[in-house]
């Protein structure tokens, strides 16, 4: 691990971001340009003090989960992150399986959906990023351990997850997990990842099991989608998917028609925000 070189990487990277690149406000005016230190491990989901002695050459090496978050959160190429993986001492990501790594490009259109919950998502199902709408909806899946953000896995394993929707919507949201990912698994039958999820889904779900021998293929498309918020209450909202084929990610973003119920209630989310939300969202 080269802690110099690491350090001097992570302060250059984090001098050439404004906050607005990020989808953060400006604040109070700044001495020196770029992000605070304290906006860094915000984003990556780190103490500050660890980020601050990781650019003071004096941290522990870094795990391969904090080293994505940081590449996520300092929004590096891919070649960029392959050398942070190099200076940590570790090897990049394989590129032929799907990447948890998002393109800057894909962040940065992700941070300017200010009005609208916003998700890049695998075609797993595996949350890779959120904007503050999505989590004001849905929670914030990226502060959970990576197993969890799989919404495919925690909606047959998890009974809370369900608690998001109408109880009438749960068969046809089973019915689309099971037929999306029998999809992605025939595309790529060399990747591990997508059969490990079947396989133990399969052990795991009765449910699940049953759904997979109908042998129902479908992809993420666009749909209209509801969703039960303890605050705001029923949200009936347009579901637009966008896909990356580079690493087989996917922008998926919630919308309301202005002038409707939903609309009305998105905007008042948009206050509310996240209060209230990290004891009793699933």
């Amino acid at each position: 691990m080269n802690r110099a070189e690491l350090a001097d990487f992570l302060r250059r990277g984090r001098a050439r971001l404004a906050p607005s690149d990020v989808g953060l406000t400006p604040g109070s005016r700044r001495r020196t340009p770029g992000l605070r230190r304290e906006e860094v491990a915000q984003l990556a989901g780190m103490s500050v003090d660890y980020y601050t002695r990781m650019e003071q050459s004096r941290g522990p090496r870094p795990s391969r989960q904090m080293l994505t978050a940081l590449a996520r959160a300092l929004r590096l190429s891919d070649v960029e992150q392959d050398h942070l993986f190099h200076l940590a001492g570790e090897e990049p990501p394989r590129r032929e399986t799907t990447s948890a790594h998002v393109r800057p490009g894909l962040l940065l259109i992700l941070d300017r959906l200010h009005d609208s919950p916003a998700q890049v998502v695998n075609d797993c199902g595996e949350v890779l990023a959120q904007n503050t709408m999505a989590k004001a909806l849905v929670g914030d899946v990226m502060s959970r351990p990576r197993r969890e953000r799989n919404f495919t896995r925690r909606f047959f394993l998890d009974p809370t997850a369900r608690t998001l929707f109408p109880p009438e919507d749960h068969a046809g949201h089973a019915r689309t997990h099971v037929a999306t990912l029998r999809s992605v698994a025939a595309a790529r039958p060399d990747d591990p990842e997508p059969a490990a999820l079947v396989a133990e889904l399969l052990a795991s779900s009765e449910e699940f099991a049953r759904l997979w021998d109908e042998h129902e293929v479908s992809r993420r498309n666009r749909a209209t989608k509801r969703f039960i918020h303890p605050l705001v209450g029923l949200l009936e909202l347009d579901c637009e998917v966008m896909i990356s084929h580079s690493h087989h990610h996917l922008l998926v973003v919630h919308s309301a028609r202005p002038g409707t119920e939903a609309y009305e209630r998105l905007q008042l989310l948009r206050v509310v925000g996240l209060q209230d939300m990290t004891p009793t969202n699933p």
